[in-house]
């Protein structure tokens, strides 16, 4: 059923912008407006969803422009001295490109979404207003499919069943249509979490049929074509972890292809990409604003690579380094360079390596640093690195010219495990500590613990901060800070300006 939203009249704020649905959904036409901050403005606002508060996903109900952490974060950065902290509340419905969903129920009642807060009970959300509307339209075709087929949805109790959960995301980058029909018409790859340890299997018959279902019927040749393709995952282990390390390619296209930050992006349904593909893209171009032209960077956290390899695009940069321990994301950063321009002159280089061992080893050469980490924040050990990095620099600056064997295991894995474009342009070697940090959180909690513990060692001073609604309907932000080394040029200059008083 279709559900109308309404954009309320324009009204001038301050800091707070927001992008709301001009339609009904699935149509996806965009209205750039300011909302104002305001308990009045709640109903033009609202989630108007029927699964609120069966379903554990989302937790506020009104004023979705204006999750309540806001206005904690603005008097945070208040008191910081940051006064033009801005917040883009980005699309508010519809917004959601990736999504994993448990599926229990059985085989003529299966149950699609999420548990309910505190148990392992699965809430059916056929009717999502959070999911790109694809995502729902491919939730209830992969239903027909297991009702008609007769496959067995998972028990956990038992460890029995077939099809335990399922991956639904969305690309929305088809340069065969015009640009603004390409979000509309999104297709969704399907990844079938399947209960048994491989392809060969006695019980994959079904997941075969399954697979040829979903194609079928929303594949190319149908009218809509609704699915881009169809992945299997096998996992038998009885925990909560939802993929094994068993992947098989089925049907459909192989390569998943979105364009984020300037740049064409392959995601892998193996490697980890943001659920709201519009907001990341807006953080983005709001965080290339701030590293300078032609400089070095290193991406620590990188996954594959996207904020690197677009600041190697849009910013020119004399290297990029991007270091992950996920070493699933290798393969999409390799499609990722293949298809950057190819004019880009940069070193670009990516490490499987965990970042929070021996930090320096991957700070040295950068000017600029940029962390994405998880909701827990910084690892301690880059924490302190960053807190003393005068000292860090001191000591790296009395190193001998003669670098010794490499040795340390760690660093050597790194190496064996990298990948090196090199330039054909020859830059001068950079044995530098980063003057600028960017910090990307989606944890505020832990954030603040990294920001005050940076801002304490007197090493570091904020410069800006921007949050992002990445999760429209829960008290989860996205914040892009900027931090500089020292207390700021102008301070300094003032400082040194000052005549000294002649001793009476």
């Amino acid at each position: 059923m279709a559900l109308s939203f309404f954009s309320p009249p324009a009204l001038p704020i301050h800091r707070i912008t927001c992008q709301a649905l001009s339609v009904a959904v699935p149509s996806v036409a965009v209205a750039v407006a300011p909302l104002p901050v305001n308990p009045n403005s709640s109903l033009s606002c609202a989630l108007n969803c029927t699964h609120f508060q069966s379903c554990s996903g989302c937790t506020q109900e009104y004023n979705l422009h204006h999750p309540v952490v806001i206005d904690e974060a603005i008097g945070f950065f208040n008191k910081l001295g940051i006064k033009d902290f801005s917040f883009d509340s980005c699309r508010l419905w519809g917004w959601r490109c990736r999504a994993k969903l448990a599926i229990r129920g059985s085989s003529t009642n299966p149950l699609i979404g999420l548990y309910e807060e505190g148990t392992h009970n699965v809430v059916d959300i056929p009717d999502c207003k959070s999911h790109h509307p694809n995502i729902n339209a491919a939730v209830q075709l992969l239903k027909k499919g297991i009702i008609e087929l007769n496959v067995e949805p998972y028990d956990e109790d038992q460890g029995t069943g077939d099809l335990r959960y399922v991956q639904m995301a969305v690309t929305t980058h088809d340069t065969s249509l015009p640009i603004p029909k390409r979000y509309k018409n999104g297709k969704v790859q399907v990844s079938l979490v399947w209960n048994s340890r491989s392809e060969n299997s006695a019980n994959t018959g079904k997941l075969n049929a399954l697979a040829n279902f979903l194609w079928g019927n929303g594949g190319p040749k149908r009218k809509v074509h609704l699915i881009h393709s169809v992945w299997a995952n096998f996992q038998t282990l009885s925990n909560n972890i939802i993929f094994g390390n068993r992947w098989r390619h089925l049907l459909g296209e192989r390569d998943f292809w979105e364009h984020i930050g300037g740049i064409d992006v392959s995601l892998a349904p193996s490697s980890f990409g943001q659920a709201n593909t519009r907001a990341f893209d807006s953080l983005l171009r709001k965080l290339q604003k701030y590293v300078p032209q032609g400089a070095s960077v290193v991406d620590l956290y990188a996954g594959a690579g996207v904020i690197g390899l677009s600041l190697a695009v849009s910013r020119k940069c004399r290297s990029v380094k991007c270091v992950e321990v996920n070493k699933e994301s290798r393969q999409s950063f390799e499609k990722t360079v293949e298809r950057l321009p190819t004019n880009v002159e940069s070193n670009i280089s990516w490490h499987h390596a965990d970042a929070s061992i021996e930090p320096t080893s991957w700070l040295l050469g950068s000017d600029v640093v940029v962390v994405d980490p998880p909701r827990k924040g910084l690892d301690p050990s880059l924490v302190k690195e960053l807190r003393h990095i005068s000292a860090v620099e001191l000591r790296t600056s009395k190193r001998p010219e003669k670098v010794k064997d490499e040795k340390r295991p760690w660093i050597l894995r790194a190496r064996e495990d990298s990948i090196q474009i090199e330039s054909t342009t020859v830059h001068e070697e950079n044995q530098s500590l980063p003057q600028t940090l960017i910090y990307i959180s989606c944890g505020w909690e832990s954030f603040k613990e990294d920001c005050s513990s940076l801002l304490a060692s007197k090493e570091w001073h904020l410069h800006k901060a921007h949050g992002f609604n990445f999760f429209p309907g829960t008290q989860s932000i996205e914040i892009l800070a900027v931090f500089k080394r020292g207390r700021g040029a102008s301070t300094k200059k003032k400082k040194s300006g000052k005549k000294q008083k002649r001793p009476h």
